[in-house]
């Protein structure tokens, strides 16, 4: 059963799949070809500083690909991830609750929320975990904890 006042830490994900600012964005499409993940933290020494989801790396692309491949990874050899990240983000502390993620969810078009302690990242909540953690506690949502 997913508690909505427990913790965000208790459903986030901790092995991240982090870049830098500067790395090329053919190094985003090989994240995004050779991980299941749909956002990308960006940090500067474990400091998240932007985030690059799926749709900005296939915003970029649109309308640029041709049909000689070359040119496509020309592109993306010479730009880079400060120039399409997301930098105003939402985060949360480890140390929220469950419900108060649904909230940004519900209320923006984020599908990704990193989770910060002491202004480092630790983790990263999507979409995904929150169906995740209903499916896996037989959809049930309390907003209480049980006592057994």
């Amino acid at each position: 059963m997913l508690n909505l006042l427990s913790p965000i830490k208790e459903i986030m994900s901790t092995e991240l799949v982090t870049i830098s600012e500067f790395a090329p964005l053919t190094k985003v499409e090989e994240i995004f070809r050779e991980h299941r993940i749909h956002h990308i933290p960006v940090v500067d020494n474990q400091e998240l500083i932007g985030i690059v989801s799926k749709s900005d790396f296939l915003f970029f692309q649109r309308g640029y690909n041709t049909d000689e491949s070359k040119y496509d990874e020309a592109r993306l050899k010479t730009n880079f991830v400060h120039q399409i990240m997301t930098k105003g983000l939402a985060k949360l502390d480890v140390n929220d609750h469950v419900n108060v993620a649904l909230e940004v969810f519900k209320e923006n078009l984020f599908h990704a929320i990193p989770i910060e302690s002491d202004g480092k990242l630790k983790g990263i909540v999507t979409t995904y975990d929150i169906i995740k953690a209903l499916a896996d506690g037989n959809g049930a949502i309390s907003k209480y904890k049980s006592v057994v």
